[in-house]
């Protein structure tokens, strides 16, 4: 498997767990019962779930981007070094966003978050070159 195909795999898998930390503690705070249906004034999560539920959503989010130019350049074959690490910097800084924004470190999150962009951009121009 070529290193972009590998780590936009990585990639979904990590985005598609990032749920179960928080539901734990959903569980947790509401009950079971709860957390399967629609209460109608639930009680707050710890503040970790919520800002980890927020740095899922946004995993979400960004993997559309990923996961479209990693496609584009793979049945274009634009794939090289570039696209390469790009992908494995893309991978990292969605779980280091991830986990620094679960701790609430702001600047961390950010500069997580721009890295990850940035090697999106990477692979769009590796796309046009």
């Amino acid at each position: 498997m070529r290193t972009e195909l590998l780590y936009l795999t990585l990639t979904a898998a990590l985005t598609g767990l990032l749920w179960i930390p928080y539901t734990y503690n959903r569980v947790q705070v509401w009950g079971l019962a709860a957390t399967m249906g629609y209460p109608k004034n639930p009680k707050l999560l710890a503040p970790w779930a919520e800002r980890m539920k927020k740095a899922h959503y946004n995993a979400i989010e960004n993997l559309v981007l990923f996961a479209a130019l990693v496609l584009v350049a793979h049945a274009l074959n634009k794939f090289g070094n570039a696209t390469s690490w790009s992908a494995m910097t893309y991978f990292w800084a969605r779980l280091a966003h991830a986990v620094v924004m679960t701790l609430g470190i702001p600047w961390l999150r950010t500069i997580s978050f721009t890295v990850g962009w940035l090697a999106c951009v990477c692979i769009f121009t590796q796309i046009f070159l």
